[in-house]
């Protein structure tokens, strides 16, 4: 088969196509016949040689598709070859086919394409494990996403308002937040030229927000401690803003403040499984019911793999960037 191959660390121009051995799959695994996969920010840092596959995954980046199951393992007994799915992978979705546990396959939602089905599994299954099943965001609740024009962003926002919480946005530019507000986010805040921690208190009249998901980290650390209202949660997905930072302690005792973190790649496949049936039972009804829609900004051949990487890291795109084998 075809796979992009990231032949050393370094920029995207070291992303090539290449002919590559088929993947082999368990017992317990389908093989899928990808007809596209999506990029993630973390591909980027794999290709950089700074985020490396968990032990036993695939070598080429790609951490979700869509596909038709073309081989099952012989304890397989959910899904049958020919059926239409989209998948969470810890690697591989960068290439022709992919072998992936089967508790890791989804169904294609109902009136989605089997081509914008891939910008499915990473977002719904990193929004829902974090801001649902860990921080408790519920109904009536204000929630705060860092990047709110992203993959990740753009899908929390529909899936936030489809459960009947507020939703506040950061984004850079004027155009980026009025697509946030097309979704349903209720405030907008551009960080270039606004501090959010003002813009928050303001529009909540100076209680804060609930629950944060934030994907920057150390930059944004203090000032989202003191955009969180009593009780407040702030879930942390990402370090674009660096890894380590000075703490105040004080302020989580004083608002009774929880912090957690979490990545979805190297959770064993067992807890990636009970994510997933929970993202099924949750999530797609809301999709089947059109209250959460893909938002897809471009599709590059896979071959172009590496003109898909500059669009992700230049961050002019709104939502997902697919690429098609």
């Amino acid at each position: 088969m075809k796979a992009i191959v990231i032949t050393t660390p370094g920029g995207p121009e070291v992303l090539q196509l290449q002919e590559v051995d088929d993947p082999q799959f368990k017992d317990d695994e389908v093989l899928i016949r990808v007809h596209a996969t999506a990029l993630n920010r973390a591909d980027t840092l794999q290709r950089k040689g700074a985020y490396p596959p968990p032990q036993g995954a695939s070598p080429y980046p790609g951490l979700e598709c869509s596909g038709i199951i073309e081989s099952v393992g012989k304890n397989v007994s959910k899904w049958k070859i020919g059926d239409q799915v989209c998948a969470l992978l810890a690697g591989g979705g960068y290439a022709e086919k992919v072998a992936v546990p089967e508790g890791q396959v989804l169904p294609v939602p109902p009136g989605i394409s089997l081509k914008d089905a891939t910008s499915f599994p990473e977002v719904a299954s990193t929004v829902w494990s974090t801001i649902f099943m860990m921080s408790r965001l519920s109904k009536g609740e204000i929630l705060l996403i860092h990047g709110g024009s992203s993959g990740i962003g753009t899908f929390a926002i529909q899936i936030a308002k489809y459960i009947g919480a507020k939703v506040f946005v950061t984004a850079g530019s004027e155009e980026k937040l009025t697509f946030c507000k097309s979704l349903g986010a209720d405030v907008g805040i551009n960080y270039k030229t606004e501090d959010f921690v003002e813009r928050v208190k303001e529009e909540t009249g100076g209680q804060g927000v609930d629950v944060i998901l934030d994907c920057m980290g150390a930059s944004y650390y203090k000032r989202n401690l003191d955009s969180l209202n009593f009780d407040g949660r702030l879930f942390i997905i990402g370090f674009q803003g660096g890894v380590s930072t000075e703490v105040d302690l004080r302020p989580f005792l004083a608002k009774r403040l929880t912090v957690q973190g979490a990545g979805l790649r190297s959770r064993s496949p067992e807890n990636k499984a009970l994510i997933i049936s929970e993202v099924e039972k949750n999530v797609w009804p809301a999709i089947a019911e059109g209250k959460v829609k893909p938002v897809v900004y471009k599709s590059f051949p896979l071959a172009e793999a590496a003109e898909a990487h500059r669009l992700m890291e230049s961050s002019q795109h709104i939502g997902k960037i697919l690429l098609v084998p």
